[in-house]
């Protein structure tokens, strides 16, 4: 077997504690950047590092910008009366994608015991301060259909029930696009309740 210099093999190794990377997508990403410019290496390393620097977890909804409150908590023309409490920032990404035009609140996690993660290591309780003022007219819960996202959402839940405001989840169901014969009887279930008229 070839020896592999200890310069490749360490970046192989940075790649493959990416998530999401295992060790053939991290020897080929490795073996790209052996083969690309020197110019397209330091641009690609000079963006994770410009990336570390220059972000900033907003101090409002927790969710990434590049000052103290990200882009969404300044715009004023969003709709400060609703606001969707998220797993994470991708989740931000997922529904600006679908046009969602309220605020949001990111928790940087779920309630998962098992990993020993309870509500005081996400960010339920910076939610409150938010909620007092009375701008707030609806609640969309909208973490993943997990037994950790459904613990998450149930807490909360109960939490700010007693101050009044709306509580939503969103819907589950089918995907556009799937067939019945593959749903299973979860989702095909959910998808039943959630039924609307046509």
């Amino acid at each position: 077997m070839a020896q592999v210099p200890k310069s490749v093999q360490n970046l192989i190794e940075a790649f493959e504690r990416l998530p999401g990377i295992g060790p053939k997508t991290a020897q080929r990403l490795t073996y790209y950047l052996l083969h690309a410019p020197l110019e397209e290496a330091k641009a690609l390393a000079e963006a994770a590092v410009g990336m570390k620097e220059k972000t900033k977890i907003c101090s409002i909804c927790f969710n990434v910008g590049e000052e103290d409150q990200c882009q969404i908590c300044s715009d004023s023309s969003r709709d400060a009366s609703v606001i969707a409490i998220v797993e994470d920032p991708l989740d931000v990404l997922a529904l600006e994608k679908a046009n969602f035009k309220g605020l949001y609140h990111v928790l940087h996690g779920v309630i998962s015991p098992l990993e020993n993660i309870g509500p005081s290591e996400i960010h339920i309780k910076e939610l409150l301060p938010r909620l007092k003022s009375g701008a707030v007219k609806e609640i969309i819960l909208a973490t993943n259909p997990t037994m950790e996202g459904e613990a998450t959402a149930m807490y909360i839940q109960r939490l700010i029930q007693p101050l009044g405001v709306k509580i939503t989840r969103i819907a589950r169901g089918l995907p556009v696009g799937s067939d019945l014969e593959y749903a299973d009887e979860t989702t095909l279930s959910r998808a039943l309740e959630g039924r609307k008229e046509y």
